[in-house]
């Protein structure tokens, strides 16, 4: 009998409520939509196998279990990222020069970026969930910041 058996689990609704702002942030991390389909469902499982019965929060807990699943992800040695797939939907060449150098940070700073604008995580809770310092953090922010204020000045 597993741990979570006598607790109900509405995982459909857990689904519905979370699965979109996940593939984004596994998206935004990984750079590859299969990749970033295949960590949203690990971390589901996850979440039926081994969540702690008083949860307090289970979108915050999935979203630091996908994160931490990500970035075993980039560890493993057959990965390596290549130019933009093109299923991606970009309207032109202009764009997609931009989506490839968003995309051609470093994962962690794609990973802080878009924790921080796009899921409105604080520096403090983003170092939680990245196992870094929130000094890290701003200097990823920071950085990457930098690097796309470039990109957009040419």
């Amino acid at each position: 009998m597993s741990q979570r058996s006598s607790r109900p689990v509405d995982l459909e609704a857990l689904a519905a409520q979370n699965e979109d702002r996940l593939y984004r942030a596994a998206l935004a991390i990984l750079g590859h939509p299969q990749e970033a389909e295949d960590a949203v469902q690990d971390a589901f499982v996850r979440y039926l196998e081994k969540a702690p019965r008083d949860l307090d929060s289970p979108s915050a807990w999935l979203m630091r279990v996908l994160v931490n699943g990500c970035k075993s992800r980039l560890r493993l040695a057959w990965r390596r990222v290549g130019p933009l797939p093109d299923a991606l939907p970009v309207p032109g060449p202009e764009e997609r020069e931009e989506l490839e150098e968003l995309f051609s940070l470093p994962p962690e700073d794609r990973a802080a970026i878009h924790l921080h604008y796009y899921e409105g995580y604080t520096t403090d809770e983003i170092a939680g969930m990245l196992g870094v310092r929130p000094g890290t953090v701003r200097s990823r922010l920071s950085r990457a910041r930098e690097r796309l204020r470039k990109l957009l000045e040419v």
